[in-house]
């Protein structure tokens, strides 16, 4: 049997879990829920499928060393830096290429690095069961999440006809992929039990996804000999820092899947969030009688459904409802939790004011 590989994209810059997240720090290498940074549990929970030395880890270029710092069980020189941020699909494009510089017979996993599962042993039966899957034809396979709300903040993925299932995974055809919807499509989706939501995770071959992408998308397909080439070598920085700047930002989705006919789902019925945002927190941390997680030193009256993060300092709320406060050394954040996702807004105004000491 040829090689199995994943690949755990960390290049993103967690500004909703802003003032926690920084640039330098982002919230991958942070520990947010449980005891190590998440990127270090998305290592660890590849355990028994994934050898070490076939993890590879994707990451900004001037996050690498802090990242090998964060996830010290896998080979310094499998942690590298992508020159510039290019969305998931060039992402990809150079796994594949990395991938097939070690194995052209090989088939890798495409995992991210900020998610938190339960359920593992689950976890690891689907994930085994896709590179079956990937490995028992042409296809490119994909983890859809069984929604237990009708969700607007993923992407979903329309469910067709039931295909082979591996290891005692059902699959099914993938009949489309479908964009973030409002309120009452999300609701029909849940209702009808044909969706589940897109989770961003996929298996394939890398004979697969290179011909996906030489056909779907042909600038990033031609990329992929070119930086299979140099894979490894002493110049390969140089040589990809010229050439992954000139390639188009655009997601794998956009890419690829939404095109491909040729394309299963194995509904992931283990525990997942994305952790997307300072609210997420709510399903990992206990609350108090009025509904107030507090983490750190934190002290609250008459104050109800609250997110509070202050180590290192005591944070007091009186008469405060529906807030998210976060304390760091220098920046104190106080937000209303349904504009969590404004953050980022935020962030633009200070980049725009040169606050960069605080980005």
């Amino acid at each position: 049997m040829s090689g199995r590989y994943a690949v755990i994209l960390a290049g993103g810059r967690g500004e909703r879990f802003w003032p926690l997240s920084r640039a330098a720090k982002p919230k991958q290498l942070l520990a947010l829920v449980g005891d190590k940074p998440l990127i270090a549990q998305a290592v660890d929970r590849l355990e028994g499928l994934v050898p070490p030395e076939r993890v590879l880890i994707l990451t900004n270029a001037d996050l690498v060393d802090a990242t090998r710092a964060a996830a010290p069980g896998v080979p310094p020189a499998n942690i590298i830096g992508e020159p510039v941020g290019r969305d998931t699909a060039p992402a990809v494009a150079l796994a594949t290429a990395l991938v097939k510089a070690r194995d052209p017979d090989a088939t890798f996993a495409i995992l991210t690095a900020d998610h938190v599962m339960g359920d593992l042993p689950l976890f690891r039966q689907t994930l085994a069961a896709g590179m079956d899957a990937a490995e028992s034809g042409n296809w490119l396979v994909t983890i859809g999440i069984k929604p237990h709300e009708p969700s607007t903040g993923f992407g979903y993925i329309e469910m067709g006809e039931s295909a082979e299932p591996f290891s005692g995974i059902p699959f099914n055809r993938v009949a489309r992929f479908v964009e973030k919807p409002d309120r009452a499509t999300a609701e029909r989706y849940l209702a009808s039990g044909r969706y589940v939501w897109n989770s961003g995770m996929f298996i394939w071959s890398v004979r697969s996804i290179e011909a996906a992408l030489r056909a779907h998308h042909p600038e990033l397909g031609a990329r992929i000999d070119e930086w299979a080439r140099f894979a490894g070598a002493p110049e390969f920085a140089a040589r990809l820092a010229e050439s992954f700047a000139a390639v188009r930002k655009i997601s794998i989705d956009y890419a690829v899947m939404e095109k491909a006919d040729n394309i299963l789902v194995a509904e992931g019925a283990f525990a997942w969030d994305d952790v997307g945002a300072w609210p997420a927190l709510e399903r990992h941390f206990p609350a108090d009688s009025e509904g107030n997680i507090g983490i750190g030193d934190v002290a609250a009256v008459r104050s109800a459904r609250n997110i509070v993060y202050s180590k290192g300092r005591l944070t007091a709320l009186v008469g405060i409802e529906d807030a998210i406060v976060v304390q760091t050394d220098d920046v104190t954040l106080v937000c209303r939790r349904d504009h969590a996702q404004d953050i980022k807004a935020l962030l633009a105004r200070l980049r725009e004011a040169g606050r960069s000491e605080v980005l």
